[in-house]
């Protein structure tokens, strides 16, 4: 799931960015990139404390939707917009069946081992660098 967030940058100041979607979601970085990965941190956060407290995660309004909505008017002044992703920690692992090509199982447990990981690490953080980087 990707939501929509607003990026602005007031001189002076680091870039900030907000959540139409969860009001009181804000995330800032002193680059656009930073932002949004700290926005991806964020928006995780956010929606964990809402579940906790047993709120209802509102599914993502794609951008025409945001972008026709009177309230956010005052938001959407002078703000750029990006897609982030939600990537909800569950804190509970799952065993999945894949298949590959037997050299690319080669080269991601050769590669796992030099970064000292197993081949489930290795392959879940490069699943989340992969959404991650799609923002």
């Amino acid at each position: 799931m990707r939501y929509v967030a607003f990026i602005h940058k007031d001189p002076g100041s680091d870039y900030g960015v907000s959540f139409p979607d969860f009001p009181g979601c804000i995330s800032a970085g002193s680059t656009v990139d930073e932002a949004v990965a700290n926005a991806i941190e964020a928006l995780s956060g956010h929606v964990a404390v809402m579940v906790a407290d047993g709120d209802e995660i509102p599914p993502p309004r794609a951008l025409d939707g945001v972008l026709a909505d009177p309230e956010f008017a005052e938001e959407r002044e002078g703000a750029t917009y990006v897609y982030v992703p939600l990537i909800r920690e569950r804190g509970a692992w799952i065993r999945v069946n894949v298949s590959m090509d037997s050299g690319l199982v080669e080269a991601i447990d050769a590669a796992a081992k030099q970064r000292g990981l197993t081949r489930s690490a290795f392959l879940a953080a490069a699943a989340r660098k992969e959404i991650e980087a799609a923002a």
